[in-house]
């Protein structure tokens, strides 16, 4: 048996633009819902959400028959975490908070075997398709692939470097964590905060890896967009669910 590709690693590398989703709720029924939807990739939430390690295996399952990618994002930067994500069957994993290029690297050996990594190796699992791939081990990470976090201005001044590290596929704003360590919390809109922003994303497009962010202004996600992101994350579920539910409450109480 084959080793399964990764679209979304392969269409970053084409350069396409790839327009994303957050997954925040648990649970498979939502993820499937999701995966209809139309979006390139879907982000499966396991550090600002009640979804955890176990719960992804039917959510990744339930997105399998949908042409959508699923991104998993891991609670930290924990090698532990990322190898039971691997063994599962994930592909594709955003690693929040990434501070500097030994973080990186350390994200890096996480995804990878020895003698180039530290990740721990298991003969039956989801992602060797229980070991009817031949090979997995040698052939695992060419279809793996690893976005780190730069969320902080700390991080900001470290993007080069961190983008040099062998391994790291692309790099990802986090907008929120960028804002506050700016000392703006809450103020995505600040002025030096969106300057900020468009410099990270055209530094990182220089060194040749893409770009991504999540934005919930769509207007502000066409110019990161304009700006050079190829992965922009446009919404997230509970923000969607909530705003149409406050919508159609106001709709009815005001007629």
């Amino acid at each position: 048996m084959d080793l399964p590709p990764n679209p979304f690693k392969h269409a970053l590398a084409a350069g396409r633009q790839q327009i994303g989703l957050w997954n925040s709720l648990p649970g498979p029924l939502v993820a499937e819902a999701l995966a209809g939807c139309g979006f390139d990739w879907i982000v499966i939430d396991t550090e600002h959400a009640l979804t955890d390690v176990p719960d992804t295996l039917a959510m990744m399952q339930a997105m399998a028959p949908y042409p959508v990618s699923a991104v998993v994002r891991p609670a930290s930067n924990d090698p532990v975490l990322i190898k039971r994500l691997l063994d599962l069957g994930a592909q594709t994993l955003l690693i929040p908070y990434v501070q500097n290029p030994d973080e990186a690297r350390a994200a890096v050996a996480a995804m990878r075997y020895a003698p180039g990594g530290i990740r721990g190796v298991a003969g039956m699992t989801r992602a060797s398709r229980f070991g009817a791939v031949a090979d997995y081990a040698q052939q695992a990470a060419q279809e793996l692939c690893l976005i780190v976090q730069v969320e902080t201005a700390e991080a900001l001044s470290r993007i080069e470097a961190i983008a040099m590290v062998d391994g790291v596929d692309a790099l990802f704003i986090g907008p929120a964590d960028l804002a506050a360590s700016m000392g703006h919390p809450g103020e995505l809109g600040h002025p030096a905060v969106v300057a900020a922003i468009e410099d990270a994303i055209r530094r990182i497009v220089r060194t040749g890896k893409p770009a991504g962010i999540l934005t919930l202004d769509p207007a502000f996600a066409r110019q990161c967009m304009d700006w050079g992101t190829r992965f922009t994350a446009v919404g997230m579920d509970i923000a969607l669910m909530v705003r149409a539910a406050r919508a159609l409450a106001r709709d009815f109480r005001d007629a």
